[in-house]
């Protein structure tokens, strides 16, 4: 059975860092473009950050560029965000995605072809 399982949300002040980890199973996460997503309550589900699937390419949203890195480890069958300088407005439900496919300048969730179940992420003093 295909599954995406998020780890490593929490609660942190701002200012501080999460790293999120999504683990695939059921499927090689090397033949994905993959994704991050986030949900605030009463808020569309919005793209974060996507990686392809073979160069490495990425996409940040603006209000995260600079500060959030998206990386890939194919051996691990394993995606990774890593969330600096926080702020309360990145409080949200952070989901990964396998992806059909990447774009360079846009992530949908109309893309996504399996979703994981999300880590809730609090940033707050």
């Amino acid at each position: 059975q295909v599954q995406l399982v998020e780890s490593g949300g929490g609660l942190v002040q701002p200012g501080g860092s999460l790293r999120l980890s999504c683990a695939a199973s059921g499927f090689t996460l090397d033949y994905y473009p993959m994704a991050w997503f986030r949900q605030a309550p009463g808020n569309e589900r919005e793209g974060v950050s996507s990686i392809s699937s073979s160069d490495g390419s990425t996409y940040y949203a603006d209000s995260v560029k600079g500060r959030f890195t998206i990386s890939r480890d194919n051996a691990k069958n394993t995606v990774y965000l890593q969330m600096n300088s926080l702020k309360p407005e990145d409080t949200a439900v952070y989901y990964c995605a396998a992806l059909r496919n990447y774009y360079s300048d846009y992530v949908g969730t109309n893309d996504a072809e399996y979703w994981g179940q999300g880590t809730q992420v609090t940033v707050s003093s």
